[in-house]
């Protein structure tokens, strides 16, 4: 199964890894607005999964992915891929395309860049990139 090929970590974790890994990548799957807008870790690569207003499934996420990282990329590239997206869902599916393309080094950041909601339907207030203060930027 493609999810034993995931690695989960949690934003601390995978700051951690982007830290001690200047090879490592962070791609950030959301849609352009999200990214620009509502911020993104700083040093992220933008490769939207779906992107606004249909959310259809980018087809050409691959080779969106490689033209994002650099000529010369395939799937025999040794860096560590780490994806994130608004909670983790939408990074995890593609890291499965990613993982189906046969990267090996995948990182999925699990609670994401805004985190999961609240109880009052808030992000950002439990978990997250931001909840946890790591670097980001907004447009």
């Amino acid at each position: 199964m493609l999810d034993d090929a995931i690695a989960r970590v949690t934003p601390p974790e995978a700051f951690k890894i982007l830290t001690e890994d200047p090879t490592a990548v962070l791609v950030d799957v959301r849609s352009k607005v999200e990214f620009d807008y509502v911020g993104h870790p700083l040093n992220a690569i933008h490769v939207p999964w779906k992107e606004f207003p249909d959310w259809k499934e980018n087809q050409n996420f691959v080779r969106d992915f490689q033209a994002a990282i650099g000529e010369g990329s395939s799937s025999d590239d040794t860096r560590s891929i780490l994806t994130i997206c608004r909670s983790g869902a939408r990074s995890l599916a593609a890291a499965r395309i990613l993982a189906g393309a046969g990267y090996k080094r995948l990182y999925n950041v699990d609670e994401g860049f805004e985190g999961d909601k609240d109880n009052h339907a808030h992000r950002g207030t439990i978990n997250g990139w931001r909840f946890h203060a790591l670097p980001w930027v907004q447009t």
